[in-house]
């Protein structure tokens, strides 16, 4: 009935989504099996992608020929750069989307790639031989062959949603959970735990009243996720607005306290710290008087009000009440409660670098499995699974990205090295090297390794070379460019900054606070016209990259210092027991995680400067 495949994906999330799409770009002959084809890529929580360093990561799924940016471009109905008032490191891109549309247009692009088939059902486990994965085997009984695996199973492992004092099984509101993988894993020697997460309830956009909320507008000039030409930016947004919660509200919500899965133990597995629940919230920070409420329309022609910051497993009845005593909400009718979900999860200290598990060849873990919390968390790591299980099919080397290249790099290194006992979510604060892993600066950055690997088409890879070669010669220009004082000390009065008294560069007076791309055309016409011949995107990338030169000249430099010790590989089969003079923690530490080199050695928690050299000196040998 099957043919023998090159990779199946189980789960068609965003993570299961990303690995379908990228193995089979790379020449794969790919399965995507979901329980249900109508939830393709649903947006579980909210109808959101990007923010605070998840932008990065949406951009940087982008510039290696993932789908995430496109999908997010064409399903926009809001854009917002936030972190403007910050420096360039800071600058995140977030789009409101349209839920629905969302969902199809993935299903659609998956559909026009060639060498994705797909498959309905609930895959119950995973068939192996000599301690290799050899396909999957489903809920009435067929066993499909494949030559990897690649698991995404969302929320949807051993699922229990939870409201109030109810509870049932499931992977999502109104879908069964999948049982039987996590049972299978565990008796194969994988460590296996619960997690837990939460969403808020939905509300109906015509109950409510506007005109007591403050309104957010998207950006002015609103950009996009993707570098391609795929896609272009909104001509129209749909308005968000905010509002908050009062003491009336909170007192509420604390009736129903005792009834809460949260407060009473029902709830083992620990939810995410940036996330939490409203009544986490107000258990937690008792002294607050508010909690500031987002209200985000579901799409371009839907009343579902998505009520972002009202995540809750609180009775419905409870619920219900508090929500009514939210200015703006007082008529509000609901569509459905929030609820909380528990679910299994596989600590990724278990996996390698390319997402394989270390147990199982073959099989690979992406998304909440790996205990993340995020669409694009778990796209990123879709994405390098999917990568990784193509080129091993193919016996080509496998696909790493450093923390240096990408935070989808720093990642999959702190979920490897650090493990999570919480759901993991991706901030700028992770990254060491922030200042060279910008948003604006991804495609600089990964383009070309997606190219090398099959992924990026060639006219992506076309667009990325003429904007470097195109910011090179602008930044170049700008050096040699001088202006004398009466060409520009009238302008530069105007804009409130010091006179110049001899010829200066351009670029010189670009590295002063109050002076950018913007600011020089207006203190010059030649400067003015000659600026204009360039895109939007080049004369940022060279705003950038002079006034932060010096900075971004340091971080390259650790770059290098640390990477004779990622170049420094260990043998996969490397005895640490053996070697006595390591601390009982580095040994056992090591041994667990079985790191490919010298430098993520030095990341893995419990092992100390004094393993390191011990290690070295072993390695030498």
């Amino acid at each position: 009935m099957f043919p023998k495949y090159d990779v199946i994906v189980v789960g068609a999330g965003h993570a299961g989504c990303e690995a379908a799409h990228a193995a089979a770009r790379m020449g794969s002959k790919v399965l995507l099996c979901t329980m249900n084809m109508n939830t393709i890529a649903q947006m579980s929580c909210n109808p959101a992608m990007g923010g605070v360093a998840k932008g990065q990561i949406v951009r940087e799924i982008d510039a290696l020929g993932g789908m995430s940016g496109i999908v997010s471009d064409k399903s926009m109905i809001q854009f917002r750069m936030l972190n403007r008032s910050k420096g360039p490191a800071m600058w995140s891109p977030r789009s409101q989307n349209d839920r629905m549309k969302f969902a199809e247009e993935w299903r659609l692009a998956l559909e026009q790639t060639p060498n994705v088939d797909f498959w309905q059902e609930m895959v119950t486990g995973i068939l192996v031989k000599d301690g290799r994965v050899t396909g999957v085997k489903t809920g009435i009984g067929i066993e499909i062959e494949s030559e990897s695996v690649v698991l995404t199973n969302g929320t949807f492992l051993n699922g229990v949603i939870h409201i109030g004092e109810k509870q049932f099984g499931g992977g999502r509101t109104g879908e069964s959970a999948a049982r039987g993988i996590t049972e299978q894993l565990v008796q194969l020697g994988f460590e296996a735990g619960r997690m837990k997460t939460g969403t808020p309830p939905r509300v109906d956009g015509r109950s409510l009243d506007y005109s007591k909320m403050e309104v957010q507008y998207g950006d002015e000039n609103p950009e996009k996720f993707s570098y391609s030409d795929e896609t272009t930016t909104l001509k129209e947004q749909r308005t968000c607005w905010i509002t908050y919660t009062n003491k009336e509200v909170h007192e509420t919500l604390e009736t129903g306290f005792d009834r809460s899965p949260m407060f009473n133990g029902r709830i083992q597995g620990l939810g995410p710290r940036y996330c939490p629940s409203i009544e986490d919230k107000i258990n937690r920070f008792a002294e607050r008087e508010r909690h500031q409420i987002f209200v985000e329309p579901e799409g371009w022609n839907t009343v579902e009000i998505y009520v972002n910051g009202f995540s809750t497993s609180l009775p419905e009845d409870v619920q219900y009440k508090a929500l009514r005593k939210i200015a703006g909400f007082e008529n509000a009718k609901m569509f459905r409660p929030g609820y909380a979900i528990e679910y299994d999860f596989f600590p990724p200290t278990q996996l390698k670098l390319t997402l394989e598990t270390q147990l199982i060849e073959n099989l690979f873990f992406a998304g909440q499995i790996n205990g993340t919390t995020g669409y694009e968390e778990a796209a990123s790591q879709g994405l390098i699974a999917g990568i990784n299980a193509s080129l091993k099919v193919q016996e080509k080397d496998p696909f790493i990205l450093k923390r240096s290249d990408a935070y989808i790099g720093v990642l999959i290194d702190d979920l490897i090295n650090k493990g999570t006992e919480e759901p993991y979510r991706m901030f700028t604060s992770r990254a060491e090297f922030r200042l060279l892993l910008r948003q604006d600066n991804a495609d600089l950055r990964l383009t070309e390794l997606g190219y090398q690997i099959g992924l990026a088409s060639e006219e992506r890879h076309q667009k990325m070379l003429d904007k470097k070669s195109n910011t090179a010669k602008l930044i170049n220009d700008l050096k040699q460019k001088r202006f004398s004082p009466e060409s520009l000390n009238q302008g530069l009065e105007e804009i409130g900054t010091a006179t110049i008294t001899e010829k200066i560069s351009a670029e010189k007076l670009l590295k002063r606070p109050q002076i950018g791309i913007e600011e020089l055309k207006s203190i010059n016409e030649d400067l003015r016209a000659y600026l204009e011949k360039y895109p939007k995107e080049v004369l940022e990338q060279a705003e950038v990259q002079i006034k932060y030169d010096s900075y971004i000249d340091k971080e390259q430099q650790m770059v290098e210092k640390l990477s004779n010790m990622e170049n420094f590989r260990i043998p996969h089969k490397f005895d640490y027991l053996s070697i006595t003079a390591l601390s009982a923690e580095g040994r056992q530490k090591l041994n667990k995680i079985r790191p490919e080199t010298l430098g993520q050695a030095s990341r893995i928690s419990g092992v100390s400067p004094a393993d390191l050299s011990i290690l070295t000196v072993y390695l030498g040998r």
